[in-house]
C-alpha cells in the first residue's frame, strides 16, 4: 500500500470478475442482477464489462481508491457496437416494465429535475441516471449514462419499455462505431449507498472530477447573503447595492456576502459602438444576444468615485424606480410575444404593436433619466479624498469600508464571458462568431428564452487553446479589484457550438481546465459557484474545483406563462428540483438551493427548506422590501447560519413517489445537525413536468391538504460517520417546529400522523434521549426554538458527574428562547457562570431566554444539574 499521503496507482484487476457475476449476468438477451431479470430483450450488440476488466489505473486518493475497490463487484459498464461509424449513435440497453423507477433528466439545457415511472418508455429525454427497485432482491440499481473518449451519453425513451441511449461527439468530424464503456451500472441494497458507490467508482474510472470529500469549501457555505438579480435584474448599479446593503444592516442581519449578478460587465451587441455599453436593460432576455466587449466593469461601475457613498452627499436611491422599470421591462417583454406573434399570423396589429413598443422604450428611457450614471459621478464631499480611485475597486473597498462584516464579494458571468459569449475584435483574444446547433436530444426540453436568444445570436467563442488567458484575465483583474468569487452562468452553451473543436466532450475540457486553474489562482481554488451546469458532462468533467452548485432551477416569484397560480405552485417544484438532484450533485459539490424573496407570498415555505439545506441561505430582496422577521428565524444577528452538518436527500418513502401531482405525497427530506437528525415535510403538490406540452403547468387539482406519517427511522442515519451513533439511540425527543409541540419516540413506536396544508410545511427534530448517570433522569437538549433549524443552534454537548451532582454542559448560539427535554425539573441552571430563572413543565419542557451576546459571537454557555 502507498503512503497515506500519495496516490495510487494500482492495478484495478484485483476483484476475480467470477465474484462480480454473483452480482449481474448477461446472457440469452437477459440481464440479470442476483439471478433476477432487470432488462429483457437486450440485443446480442451489448456488452457488459466487470468494473475491473475495464478500469485498469487511477491516481484517486487511496481511501476512495480502496473503498471502490472492496465494492467493485456490485458494478460493471454497458457498451455496443453498430456497423457505421457516426458522430451520434443510438441503442437499445434492453426493455423493463412493470418496476418503479426514480429517474433525473435536463428539462431544459441548463436544468434538471426528477421523474417517476415503471417502463423504459416512461423515461423523459436526456435522462441523466435511472434508479431502479428491484424488490425480489430488496436492493435498487442505478443505470449512469457517462463519457468515452470523445462522447457523452445519456438515455432516452424507447417503445416497447426499451431503454435507448445515446451516445454523441457533437461534432461531424468525430465518429466511432462502438463502446466498451457508455454506461455504468451498480447495485446496492441501500439507495443513498448507491449513489455514493456509483460515482466514487466513476471517479475512479474516469478520474477526470473529484468528489465533494476531495475538495475545499467557500467561506460563504455557511452565511447569509444578498443576490441582486431579482432586485435589479440588468438595471444594478453601485448605489442601489449600497443601499440594498444598508437595509439590511438597519434591519438587524447584515449579509456576509453579496452576489453582484448579470447587469455589471461591458456588453454590446453586434449593431452597436463596439466600444460602448449597450444602455438601460432591464430583464433578462434582452442581454442575451450582447457580448463582452471589455474583460472589466461596465460603464455604471467604472465610473463609479471612490467615497462617493461614505461622505455626507452620498446619492440616494428610490426602490421604486426600479420596480417601475422592471414593470415596464415586463411590459415590453410581453409586448414583444405580441409582435412575434403578429408576424407570424401576419396580423394588420402589428403596427399598433410596433408603436406601443417604442412608447414603452421611450417611458424606460425615461425613468433611466441618467440618473444613475450621474449618481455614480458626485464629488464625495470627503476632504481626506485627494487621490480619487474609480471603478469597482472603489466600490468594493467602499463597500467593505462601510460593512465591516462583509467578508465576500461574488461577481456573475457567463461561462462563456457574456450570453453571447466575446466580441470580436475587441480585446486581445482570439474569438469567432460561432452559429449554435442543438442537439436532437434537446427537442424533448422545454422551451426556453435564453436558448431562442443565444442561437439567434450566436456566441462569440474564445479559441479553446486561449481558455486559460481568457479566464486568467477576468478573473485576476476581479481578484485585483477586491472581487473574492465568481457565480459562473450559462456553462451549459458549449455544446452548442463544439462541432468545430473536436465536440462537446474536447471543448468541455479545455474550458473546464481554463476555469479550474483559474479559480485556483485567483480566488483561493474555491470561490465559484458553478449555475445553469445541471448535465453530466458538467459533473463528469468540470468538477475537479468546483464544490458548490446550484441543484435546482431559478427561483421564479411567478409563473412567466401566466398562470396566476404558479405564483404558489412554481415553488414545490422548485424544492423538487433541489432535493432530488442532490441524490447525484451532492457526490460531487455543495447542493446550492438558490436565493428567494422574504417578502414574496410563499417565503415561508421556502425559508423552511432553506433552514435545513446544509449551505449558503441568501435572499434576492427587492431594496426596501424585506421580512425581517423571517430572515431572523434563518440567520443569526452576526450574518452566520445554524448549518446542518449534511444536505437535505428525499426519505426512502418518497424516492419512487410524485410529490408533485400524485395527490398524496408529502416531500419529507432528512438531514443532521451535529446533535440530532431532522426531517422537513413540505406540501409541493400542485404542478409538475407535462411530457406532452414539455413544460411544467399546474395541476391545481392536486394543490390541497395532503396527510401522511413521519418517523425517526427515516432518518439515514448511517449516511453521515458524526451521525451514526445517534441512530442506536433507545429514544428520541421530536420536536415540531412550526407546531411547537413536543413528544418522545422510540425505533418501534408509531409513526407520528400529519396533514400538511398547500404550500406549508412542519420540521420535526429528532434528538437522542440520554439518561444521566446511574439515575432515571432523561434529558435532550433541543435548541433555539425561534430558529427555523433549532437543532442547528447546539454547538457543543457535554454530559458531566461532578460529584453529587450530574448535569450538562451545552454551548448555543444564538439568542431567543432555548427549550430542551427533561424528565425532571434540574436543581440549577447557569448561563455564562450565573445562575439563572427557568421554566419547567411536567411534560418535560425546560425552557428560559438567552440573549445575544455580541461579544461572545453570540453564544452562551448553559450548565444544568440535577
Amino acid at each position: 500500500m502507498a503512503p497515506p499521503n500519495e496516490p495510487v496507482n494500482s492495478n484495478l484487476g484485483l476483484v476475480k470478475s467470477e465474484s462480480l457475476e454473483q452480482i449481474f449476468d448477461l446472457s440469452n438477451g437477459k440481464f440479470s442482477v442476483r439471478g433476477v431479470p432487470l432488462l429483457s430483450q437486450v440485443p446480442e450488440n451489448v456488452s457488459f464489462s466487470s468494473f475491473s476488466s475495464i478500469c485498469q489505473s487511477s491516481d484517486t486518493p487511496p481511501s476512495i481508491l480502496q473503498r471502490v475497490l472492496a465494492l467493485s463487484h456490485k458494478g460493471g459498464f454497458f457498451g455496443f457496437s453498430q456497423v457505421e461509424p457516426s458522430d451520434r449513435l443510438i441503442n437499445s440497453l434492453g426493455s423493463f416494465s412493470g418496476r418503479d423507477f426514480l429517474s433525473i433528466f435536463r428539462f431544459k439545457t441548463w436544468w434538471s429535475t426528477q421523474w417517476v415511472g415503471n417502463s423504459g418508455s416512461d423515461l423523459q429525454m436526456e435522462t441523466q441516471w435511472v434508479l431502479i427497485d428491484v424488490p425480489e432482491i430488496k436492493s435498487y440499481v442505478v443505470i449512469i449514462p457517462i463519457i468515452e473518449g470523445s462522447f457523452r451519453s445519456a438515455l432516452h425513451p424507447g417503445s416497447d419499455g426499451h431503454v435507448m441511449i445515446c451516445a454523441e461527439s457533437g461534432s461531424t468530424k468525430v465518429k466511432v462505431s462502438s463502446f466498451q464503456a457508455i454506461a455504468y451500472v451498480h447495485a446496492s441494497e441501500n439507495p443513498y449507498n448507491l449513489m455514493k458507490e456509483a460515482y466514487s467508482a466513476l471517479r475512479v474510472h474516469l478520474n477526470t472530477f473529484k468528489l465533494l470529500e476531495e475538495k475545499k469549501m467557500p467561506n460563504l457555505v455557511d452565511k447569509f447573503g444578498w443576490c441582486t438579480w431579482d432586485a435589479f435584474y440588468l438595471t444594478v448599479n453601485p448605489v442601489g447595492v449600497w443601499h440594498g446593503l444598508k437595509d439590511f444592516a438597519e434591519g438587524g442581519v447584515a449579509p456576509r456576502f453579496v452576489i453582484i449578478d448579470d447587469g455589471w460587465q461591458s456588453i454590446s451587441l453586434d449593431s452597436e459602438d463596439p466600444n460602448e455599453d449597450t444602455k438601460n436593460l432591464v430583464l433578462g432576455g434582452e442581454q442575451m444576444t450582447a457580448r463582452l466587449h471589455r474583460l472589466d466593469e461596465g460603464d455604471k461601475f467604472k465610473k463609479y468615485q471612490g467615497g462617493l457613498l461614505l461622505g455626507p452627499n452620498a446619492p440616494s436611491f428610490n426602490p421604486k424606480t426600479i420596480k417601475d422599470l422592471i414593470a415596464k421591462g415586463i411590459e415590453h417583454e410581453h409586448l414583444q410575444k405580441q409582435r412575434d406573434e403578429a408576424i407570424q399570423s401576419r396580423s394588420s396589429n402589428l403596427a399598433e404593436i410596433d408603436s406601443k413598443i417604442q412608447q414603452v422604450k421611450k417611458e424606460i428611457d425615461d425613468l433611466f433619466g441618467g440618473e444613475q450614471n450621474d449618481a455614480t459621478k458626485r464629488e464625495c464631499g470627503s476632504c481626506s479624498c485627494k487621490a480619487k480611485e474609480y471603478g469597482l475597486k472603489a466600490f468594493t473597498k467602499d463597500l467593505r469600508t462601510k460593512f465591516k462584516g462583509l467578508d465576500d464579494i461574488y461577481v456573475w458571468h457567463a461561462l462563456c464571458g457574456a450570453w453571447g459569449g466575446v466580441r470580436p475584435g475587441t480585446t486581445h483574444l482570439n474569438s469567432k462568431i460561432v452559429p449554435c446547433k442543438l442537439s436532437p436530444g434537446l427537442d424533448g426540453t422545454m422551451d426556453d428564452l435564453a436558448v431562442v436568444k443565444i442561437v439567434e445570436g450566436s456566441i462569440g467563442l474564445v479559441d479553446p487553446n486561449q481558455a486559460n488567458d481568457f479566464y486568467n484575465s477576468m478573473h485576476s483583474y476581479l481578484a485585483e479589484s477586491g472581487i473574492t468569487g465568481v457565480k459562473v452562468d450559462v456553462i451549459h452553451t458549449l455544446e452548442y457550438v463544439c462541432d468545430e473543436y473536436g465536440g462537446r466532450v474536447e471543448l468541455a475540457k479545455a474550458y473546464y481546465d481554463g476555469l479550474t486553474n483559474s479559480i485556483v489562482k485567483n480566488f483561493k481554488g474555491s470561490g465559484i459557484i458553478a449555475s445553469m451546469q445541471q448535465c453530466n458532462d458538467f459533473f463528469f468533467l468540470g468538477t475537479k474545483q468546483v464544490s458548490l452548485a446550484r441543484v435546482g432551477d431559478d427561483f421564479w416569484f411567478q409563473d412567466p406563462n401566466g398562470d396566476p397560480m404558479g405564483v404558489f405552485w412554481l415553488q414545490g417544484v422548485h424544492m423538487i428540483h433541489c432535493s432530488y438532484n442532490s441524490l447525484w450533485m451532492g457526490q460531487m459539490i455543495q447542493p446550492d438551493w438558490d436565493m428567494f424573496q422574504s417578502d414574496h407570498v410563499c417565503a415561508k415555505f421556502h425559508a423552511g427548506s432553506r433552514a435545513i439545506c446544509g449551505g449558503p441561505i441568501y435572499v434576492s430582496d427587492n431594496v426596501g422590501s424585506h421580512d425581517f422577521d423571517l430572515i431572523k428565524k434563518l440567520v443569526f444577528p452576526d450574518g452566520s447560519v445554524p448549518k446542518c452538518i449534511y444536505f437535505p436527500l428525499p426519505t426512502r418513502d418518497c424516492l419512487l413517489k410524485n410529490p408533485l401531482f400524485d395527490q398524496k405525497t408529502v416531500l419529507k427530506i432528512w438531514n443532521f445537525n451535529k446533535y440530532g437528525g431532522v426531517i422537513g415535510a413540505f406540501n409541493c403538490q400542485g404542478a409538475g413536468w407535462d411530457p406532452k406540452l414539455k413544460r411544467f403547468r399546474g395541476f391545481r387539482e392536486c394543490y390541497k391538504p395532503v396527510s401522511g406519517t413521519v418517523h425517526v427511522t427515516e432518518i439515514e442515519w448511517d449516511q453521515k460517520k458524526e451521525a451514526t451513533h445517534m441512530g442506536e439511540a433507545e429514544e428520541y425527543v421530536v420536536y415540531l417546529n412550526q407546531a411547537e409541540e413536543l413528544c418522545l419516540m422510540t425505533p418501534k413506536s408509531e409513526p407520528i400522523q400529519f396533514t400538511i396544508q398547500p404550500s406549508t410545511f412542519e420540521l420535526y427534530f429528532f434528538v437522542p434521549v440520554t439518561k444521566l448517570g446511574g439515575s432515571n433522569i432523561k434529558f435532550a437538549p433541543i435548541g433555539l426554538t425561534n430558529m427555523f433549524n433549532t437543532g442547528g443552534t447546539i454547538l457543543e454537548l457535554e454530559y458531566v458527574e461532578s460529584g453529587a451532582e450530574i448535569g450538562a454542559k451545552i454551548k448555543v448560539k444564538g439568542g431567543g428562547n432555548f427549550l430542551a427535554y427533561s424528565s425532571e425539573s434540574p436543581k440549577k441552571f447557569l448561563v455564562n457562570g450565573s445562575e439563572v430563572d427557568f421554566e419547567w413543565l411536567p411534560d418535560g419542557k425546560l425552557t428560559l431566554n438567552l440573549p445575544w451576546i455580541e461579544e461572545a459571537g453570540g453564544v452562551s454557555d448553559l450548565a444544568i444539574f440535577f
